[in-house]
């Protein structure tokens, strides 16, 4: 990498940071379905809600793994004036970019109850834990290269930032830098530099 200061963002923290929100709001929106009988009644809201799940989470999971996975193996050695941002931060980040976008879906999946109860809010639930698991398998390929990827700033509010749908190329440190684990998870004690 170019010598020279440049502010980076851990990618699995990236893909984990809509995991919680999208999760609770999915959660939420299905928990209000619940008291609706829709158009279909409830029965066939959840059954429905829980084949939806089973497809979104998966999908999620699976999108753009191999470009994640051939921008991963293309990856460059950060330079030593790399600043390591914190994982909180990159989490605030990518969420208020994002907040509107997880207001609307929120929106949606509960007003969908009118319809089909329960069924768009398992649906969004479905895309956090999709993203939850893409985040462990990020982790997992961290572990085993003993390497962690991370991003120019810029780019975590990008669409795709993290999964391989940004054209921005990932830059890799040791294992031990930053605040976070592999997978993006909170690391216990002081950061380690790069």
């Amino acid at each position: 990498m170019a010598r020279g200061t440049v502010t980076l963002a851990r990618a699995a923290v990236v893909v984990r940071a809509g995991a919680a929100p999208l999760w609770w709001l999915g959660i939420a929106a299905a928990a209000a379905g619940a008291w609706q009988d829709g158009l279909t009644g409830q029965w066939i809201g959840l059954y429905g809600g829980a084949g939806l799940f089973l497809v979104v989470a998966p999908g999620v999971y699976a999108a753009r793994r191999g470009r994640c996975l051939a921008q991963a193996h293309k990856a460059q050695r950060a330079g030593r004036g790399a600043v390591l941002q914190d994982r909180a931060v990159t989490v605030r980040t990518w969420r208020r970019a994002r907040r509107w976008w997880l207001a609307a879906g929120f929106a949606v999946a509960a007003g969908s109850a009118a319809a089909v109860p329960i069924a768009g809010g398992l649906a969004l639930a479905g895309a956090g834990a999709g993203l939850r698991a893409k985040a462990a398998w990020l982790g997992r390929w961290e572990r085993e290269q003993e390497a962690l990827l991370w991003l120019p700033v810029d780019a975590v509010t990008r669409r795709g930032a993290g999964t391989g749908g940004s054209d921005t190329a990932y830059v890799r440190t040791g294992i031990a830098a930053g605040d976070a684990l592999p997978g993006g998870g909170v690391r216990r004690g002081s950061p380690a530099t790069v």
